[in-house]
């Protein structure tokens, strides 16, 4: 390494962030990313630790002692080549990656882990900023045409690989835009969104086409699921006009909470309440925004779709934020011994949390209470843990007040009616069933028509879907020529 005592000298420094006041004004990122100086001080903490588990953390295998040591010696041009050969998108992951890389850090075992997020984030918008991400079109064209339903992270990877090895790419979304939840979930003020378009034109001058506003199937009467499509299309044109589909449509039908109370006028879905402020922050006109200006705020669910409420319901001037989670409080340390190199379970406590949220853990909602239709508050009660089972605790009941109620507890599986109206089959959880062994691969039990992403192990990390739709790429290359020399 480029300082083998590096880890011994130097201490993990994390990224900065932009006062709270300040930040709260606007939907703009706030994060202070390391400068080159800091970077290469974090770099140097890398260890020569023999075995990188680092590598096998991260879902897409990123090389990251590698590109830590050209960060070190300043090479910064061969850091992101090395970067981008296991991750198309690093400025995506830089942003919103949990880093389960980090985790399995070496020097985690007793220390604090090497910061290779924020080192991933300093390559890629050093890059950027160098103009050293270019358009790869491919050499040759293979006359084989390939169909992607869905832009999200798994879409736009296997698009991007697939057309650099020469196949006419189309990819479908079903909204306005391209990005899946990068675009439409995800808030600005953690990615902006010009770095999806920044991707999408260096897509397109590799060949890829990308039709927005169509929809391939239909969504079901009533679904809440957010969708501009202006056309549909059927599985029928696609497997017509295509040599091979992949279906990366993600995991968007949200989890419930079928208690009485539920139809209220104030109780939302997460994914009815961020998708639109992304769009008014993209400039258009959004009549009846659902808003929490002025308003007391309860969000239920623990995740990241919980905080992105938080966040987005500060910006909006809400009165009051409550962050409701049905599991015990995490240990404010996890296990190292027990856990290391896996992703631990501890107490994490997110930008957003920080903007102002109180939060409540062990809490079940019981009931949503109103008055002439409209949401008032809610019934929950205290629960424990015991054989396996949540438990009520007797005792424990309490009423809240909330005008405003948004449910993010995670999503259940795909918009069924796409996998049915390709005869995909399904597994136990409603997702695609599609192994993902080297030899056909992400292959369904239809011919030709792929899955690969959320749409095939359910919902998960932007890092896993872009690993999923990487080496799905590959399976289809192979399928279409009978052999691939895109990376596994």
């Amino acid at each position: 390494m480029g300082k083998i005592t590096g880890f011994m000298e130097f201490e993990r420094l994390e990224e900065g962030y932009k006062p709270v006041p300040e930040r709260l004004k606007n939907y703009k990122e706030f994060v202070i990313g390391l400068d080159d100086k800091q970077a290469k001080t974090q770099a140097a903490r890398c260890m020569d630790c023999g075995t990188p588990f680092c590598n096998s953390g991260c879902p897409v295998n990123n090389i990251i002692p590698d590109f830590n040591e050209m960060v070190f010696r300043a090479d910064w041009h061969n850091a992101i080549v090395t970067l981008h050969s296991t991750n198309n998108f690093p400025e995506f992951t830089g942003r919103i990656c949990p880093a389960p890389c980090e985790a399995a850090c070496t020097l985690n075992v007793n220390d604090d882990a090497v910061g290779i997020k924020s080192i991933e984030h300093a390559i890629i918008d050093r890059a950027w900023a160098e103009g050293w991400v270019k358009p790869q079109p491919p050499k040759h064209k293979t006359g084989k045409k390939v169909a992607v339903v869905g832009s999200g992270p798994a879409g736009m990877a296997a698009a991007q690989q697939l057309a650099r090895v020469g196949h006419d790419v189309t990819v479908f979304e079903k909204n306005d835009r391209v990005g899946g939840l990068l675009r439409y979930g995800i808030p600005d003020f953690k990615m902006e969104k010009i770095h999806i378009d920044r991707r999408v034109e260096q897509m397109q001058a590799e060949g890829v086409t990308f039709r927005t506003g169509v929809m391939v199937g239909e969504l079901p009467q009533g679904s809440k699921v957010t969708n501009w499509a202006q056309e549909t299309i059927s599985p029928a044109q696609l497997n017509q006009e295509f040599d091979a589909v992949l279906l990366a449509g993600g995991s968007e039908q949200s989890r419930d909470l079928p208690v009485p109370g539920r139809e209220l006028e104030g109780v939302h879905f997460a994914m009815e309440f961020l998708p639109q402020q992304n769009k008014v922050n993209a400039g258009d006109a959004y009549k009846n925004q659902l808003r929490a200006d002025g308003k007391h705020v309860i969000v239920i669910g623990g995740g990241d779709t919980g905080s992105d409420c938080v966040g987005t319901s500060n910006r909006h001037g809400a009165a009051s934020v409550t962050q409701f989670e049905v599991m015990p409080q995490p240990p404010e340390q996890e296990d190292k011994p027990l856990v290391w190199p896996y992703w631990p379970l501890k107490m994490r406590t997110s930008s957003s949390h920080e903007e102002g949220c109180v939060r409540e853990f062990a809490v079940s909602t019981k009931e949503f209470v109103g008055h002439n239709g409209k949401l008032t508050g809610l019934k929950t009660v205290h629960v424990e843990m015991k054989g396996g089972k949540l438990l009520e605790i007797p005792g424990t009941e309490k009423e809240h007040q909330a005008d405003l109620v948004l449910l993010a507890m995670g999503f259940v599986n795909p918009v069924a009616t796409v996998l049915d109206a390709f005869g995909v089959d399904k597994d136990n959880r409603g997702n695609a069933r599609a192994h993902t062994e080297f030899t056909g691969g992400y292959l369904t039990n239809v011919p030709k028509v792929f899955a690969a992403g959320d749409v095939r192990r359910g919902q998960s990390l932007v890092v896993w879907a872009i690993r999923e739709g990487r080496q799905a790429a590959r399976a289809m290359d192979e399928y279409l020529m009978g052999y691939s020399d895109l990376p596994r």
